[in-house]
């Protein structure tokens, strides 16, 4: 993702993406998820996989991120606001919005003020969607591409992995064949989708 400039206008049709001119911002989504699709249970991720809190960190670091209520409550007090990046908290809770701030986070109450924080924000030439699973499914018509780590391990969860339309198709993937193995011995790998 490497485009310049603000955040189109969302078309009026649900599910598909607004026409963007050639100088406008790069929307991604960046989640991991088991192989059966599960992103969380009970407000946290139900794996321990530090190379993916890596790449997270190396893929996002620099450019604005955006998350609901749930997935900044998930991170633990001293991560917050996740440093290098400005952090765009959508929730209608007013605890958690006045948290927020008071850490530095700004807060929006609709998908369209995240992406018009964001593309006033440093970096913002590419914007990450970070969850959670309502979050994914509000931004899915606006992005262009989906970072996914698929971890193989078998989980319960309460949140699932959006569901991306026919329109997006896999692009990449790290390793192409087989997976991954982390210092703990879990199996992953990356993929890059992007709307086509």
């Amino acid at each position: 993702m490497s485009r310049h400039g603000a955040v189109a206008a969302p078309s009026a049709e649900p599910g598909h993406r607004g026409e963007r001119s050639p100088g406008t911002a790069r929307v991604g989504m960046i989640w991991a998820q088991t192989s059966g699709g599960i992103i969380g249970n009970e407000g946290s991720m139900p794996w321990h996989l530090p190379e993916d809190m890596a790449h997270f960190k190396n893929t996002t670091w620099g450019h604005p991120v955006i998350m609901g209520r749930r997935t900044w409550d998930s991170i633990p007090a001293r991560f917050r606001p996740f440093g290098g990046r400005t952090n765009i908290v959508l929730t209608s809770d007013a605890a958690t919005a006045a948290e927020a701030t008071s850490v530095g986070a700004a807060v929006v109450h609709s998908p369209q003020e995240g992406l018009e924080t964001a593309a006033g924000a440093e970096g913002a030439d590419e914007i990450w969607i970070c969850g959670g699973g309502q979050v994914y499914e509000a931004y899915e018509p606006y992005a262009d591409t989906a970072m996914v780590t698929v971890i193989n391990i078998d989980a319960e969860g309460d949140t699932r992995a959006p569901r991306l339309p026919e329109s997006w198709k896999l692009v990449l993937s790290e390793p192409a064949e087989g997976w991954l193995t982390a210092a703990n011995g879990t199996e992953y790998r990356h993929e890059l989708w992007e709307r086509s």
